[in-house]
């Protein structure tokens, strides 16, 4: 089955096609076709293609909105300039798995779309103002171009936490505003803690039920999961992307009076506060460089930037922070698995967050994690460590994927 899988973002859609079946899911053989983004969607749009065994393309066209984007996009997949032998027309392409960020506490599982389902996203749009609506324009783009009679199957980032406990969810303010407005911790990077998880277990032919991992996304937004037989208890981000980690751009914890406290000494509206500390703060607002954790490493390294220096550390302390936390909510874990930008491509960062994680019997192997870059998966730690580390790159457009092709098939996910 060739699945086409789309990522709308506010000005950007991201995509990739799959094939995919039960059979390749099960050995791992699924074949990526090829993957690609546009951005700059609304204007004059950038356009990076990268189709397996071809070199990369790059170009530009006027896209005045998603539909434009993604019939682009189809127009180009089933072009003989696209190289993919398997897709001759937009009959070749048997489904499309959508990532919807947000799915609320009504969808607990990737589910085909419907009149009633799109209903449901769009009533998540108010929870996630800033991604729904964008996901939401992918539904409608692929419906108007293929036809309804390709399937669509809606994948949400919420959807592995749903089975995070009350105790773990609910902030301490009054419930009725649980209850009125659903204000609670849903978390996100749902299908990448879930298929780090899944990856983990069958790398070292486990068990579901003996799946107890604390899950490291770390990249330009970060977030941590207590995993405990196979699933989600506990993690870092919560009623947004906003809460938890140390990221790129993004605050992450913090005192709420902070809110009231800035607006009042600059004069700013509560707007223009909440923007600060999600595009101002994190890594950028520390360091006043810049939010990419490589061109820190790179000027503390070759300049001995303090306050670059002073953004990491701070990055590895709050990471380091949940990881004692989680440790403690899960009484102990089998081990800590890093994945994400950073999580898979800086050992330096990783060696700094399981420094002094001895106590709780990790015992890194230096040669191991320097080694460990460029997506590959293993341990960091050395053999026997009571508590190991692991690198386990993230692969979160498979999991739609495959998600999207139990759905049609008529299996559950």
């Amino acid at each position: 089955m060739n699945v086409l899988v789309l990522n709308c973002g506010s000005s950007s859609v991201r995509f990739q096609v799959i094939d995919t079946d039960t059979e390749a899911a099960a050995r791992d053989a699924d074949r990526r076709l090829v993957q690609g983004r546009v951005e700059r969607v609304g204007g004059h749009a950038l356009i990076v293609l990268e189709a397996t065994g071809r070199p990369k393309v790059v170009e530009d066209a006027p896209l005045r909105d998603h539909r434009a984007a993604v019939d682009w996009i189809l127009r180009w997949i089933v072009s003989k300039e696209s190289g993919i032998d398997a897709i001759a027309s937009a009959a070749d392409i048997h489904a499309v798995g959508h990532r919807i960020v947000h799915g609320g506490e009504r969808f607990r599982e990737s589910v085909r779309i419907d009149a009633e389902v799109l209903a449901g996203i769009e009533e998540c749009v108010e929870l996630a103002p800033l991604h729904n609506p964008a996901n939401l324009k992918g539904i409608r783009a692929v419906r108007a171009l293929l036809g309804e009679g390709v399937p669509d199957v809606a994948v949400f980032d919420t959807a592995f936490h749903a089975t995070i406990p009350e105790v773990a969810y609910l902030y301490g303010i009054p419930y009725q505003y649980y209850r009125r407005f659903k204000l609670r911790r849903y978390g996100f990077h749902g299908t990448s803690h879930r298929y780090v998880a899944y990856r983990y277990r069958k790398l070292r032919d486990l068990p579901k039920e003996r799946v107890n991992l604390i899950t490291l996304h770390l990249g330009n937004g970060c977030s941590a999961c207590a995993i405990q037989g196979g699933r989600s208890v506990d993690t870092s981000m919560g009623f947004t992307p906003l809460e938890g980690l140390l990221m790129g751009s993004r605050s992450g914890d913090l005192d709420p009076s902070i809110l009231e406290f800035l607006c009042e000494k600059e004069g700013i509206t509560l707007h223009e506060a909440t923007a600060l500390l999600n595009r101002q703060s994190g890594l950028l607002g520390v360091s006043g460089l810049t939010a990419d954790m490589r061109d820190l490493l790179a000027e503390e390294s070759e300049h001995g930037d303090r306050r670059a220096r002073l953004a990491i550390e701070l990055f590895c302390q709050r990471v380091k922070k949940y990881v004692g936390a989680y440790l403690a909510e899960l009484g102990g874990a089998e081990a800590l698995v890093f994945a994400g930008g950073i999580g898979e491509n800086a050992p330096s960062v990783r060696a700094r967050i399981c420094a002094g994680l001895d106590w709780f019997g990790l015992e890194l192997d230096h040669e191991r994690n320097a080694a460990l870059l460029g997506g590959r998966a293993g341990p960091i730690t050395r053999d026997g460590s009571r508590l190991a580390a692991w690198v386990v790159p993230t692969d979160e457009e498979l999991l739609i994927a495959r998600d999207t092709m139990r759905v049609v098939q008529g299996g559950r996910t």
